[in-house]
């Protein structure tokens, strides 16, 4: 069967459900909603279910892929939740130490993409580590709806904490230069945004479609930026020319690009709003700033 794109649903849908992710609306709220772009053949239910993640369509590399070394482990937040957990993925045959990476994952935490994520890092020859902001409230739990339910209720100030925590881990690792990027996706880009204001030693940072930190915060970025943005995303566009400003004004190295026709969500290739060419694209420019800025100097 062939898989949907995001050309296959209304506009005014995809809004609908951009505001379901993300709390905006319940599932109840979306259902009746969705009603008006039912057909005979394909109910506000099947529309949704449509729409979410399948998480076995999008795996790109095996969880059992005999070239890398994964492991979940915990890692000491003191000042966030004590202690949390995280999936590190590595080259199975590294010699020397290796770059690492951070992967900060959306708003339903640790789940099976963000782990294909770090993989893919891994097979790129970096160390990749993503944390489980859900650790305090007892991990990812396989249920998306569920995930986001748990995420609401977390202290975001301590989560915040366990971010930094985790760079720190990383940073510290024997296998690791010392050298580390980080990369976050909606809710992690926001993330990723704000430890670029937060660590004097991270190396480099990519946002994927995520919160801009108010203006004023500019100031205190000293990692580089890759910032990637969606074309129809207003929700995260607006806030854009103001922090853009202040990173100019703030003397702040930065890049930034927005993809044609893309959604919120483009990278992510477990859901309809996976625009192909633009995630190969974005990655690509992903890749080459982390080795560009994690293996030189």
């Amino acid at each position: 069967m062939t898989r949907k794109t995001a050309q296959d649903f209304d506009q005014e849908l995809l809004i609908l459900f951009d505001a379901y992710v993300h709390g905006t609306i319940d599932r109840r709220g979306f259902l009746e909603r969705a009603q008006k772009f039912a057909t005979a053949t394909m109910s506000a239910g099947a529309l949704l279910a449509a729409l979410s993640p399948n998480f076995a369509a999008g795996q790109q590399v095996p969880k059992d892929d005999k070239r890398l070394s994964t492991e979940m482990l915990s890692y000491p937040s003191s000042a966030g939740n004590g202690t949390v957990k995280g999936y590190l993925a590595k080259p199975a045959n590294a010699t020397g130490k290796l770059p690492g990476v951070l992967v900060i994952h959306e708003n339903r935490g640790l789940n099976p993409h963000i782990e294909d994520i770090t993989r893919r890092l891994a097979l790129d020859n970096f160390v990749a580590f993503a944390p489980d902001a859900l650790t305090p409230v007892g991990g990812y739990p396989g249920n998306e709806d569920k995930a986001r339910e748990l995420f609401a209720t977390l202290d975001q100030s301590k989560a915040r904490q366990d971010f930094l925590a985790a760079a720190a881990f990383l940073q510290g690792r024997s296998d690791c230069t010392g050298k580390i990027g980080v990369v976050g996706f909606c809710y992690g880009g926001g993330m990723a945004h704000t430890l670029a204001t937060q660590l004097p030693g991270l190396g480099a940072a990519v946002p994927f479609y995520g919160n801009q930190p108010a203006p004023e915060e500019a100031a205190k970025v000293k990692a580089p930026l890759l910032i990637h943005f969606a074309a129809v995303d207003e929700r995260i566009n607006a806030s854009w020319p103001a922090y853009e400003a202040a990173l100019k004004a703030a003397g702040a190295r930065y890049t930034a690009h927005q993809y044609p026709g893309t959604q919120h969500g483009f990278n992510n290739d477990t859901t309809p709003r996976y625009d192909a060419a633009a995630a190969k694209l974005a990655w690509e420019r992903t890749v080459a700033f982390f080795n560009t800025h994690l293996r030189t100097g």
